[in-house]
């Protein structure tokens, strides 16, 4: 079973690696974009839920 820290190490870097995904293709493809924010949303919510401090790690604008 993987430890707390574990979980949030590898949401930490779902969540950036999303990110980079999301910022270039947001005006080639708005309804990928869309789907992708919502995963976002689930992360941003879930990593915050954890006590993670997003501030530095949040690069979308909506």
């Amino acid at each position: 079973m993987p430890s707390a820290a574990d979980i949030i190490k590898d949401y930490v870097t779902e969540f950036s690696r999303l990110q980079d995904w999301m910022i270039p293709i947001k005006e080639a493809a708005p309804e990928i974009y869309e789907s992708m924010y919502k995963r976002y949303i689930e992360l941003k919510v879930t990593l915050s839920a954890l006590g993670v401090n997003l501030t530095e790690l949040d690069r979308i604008k909506k």
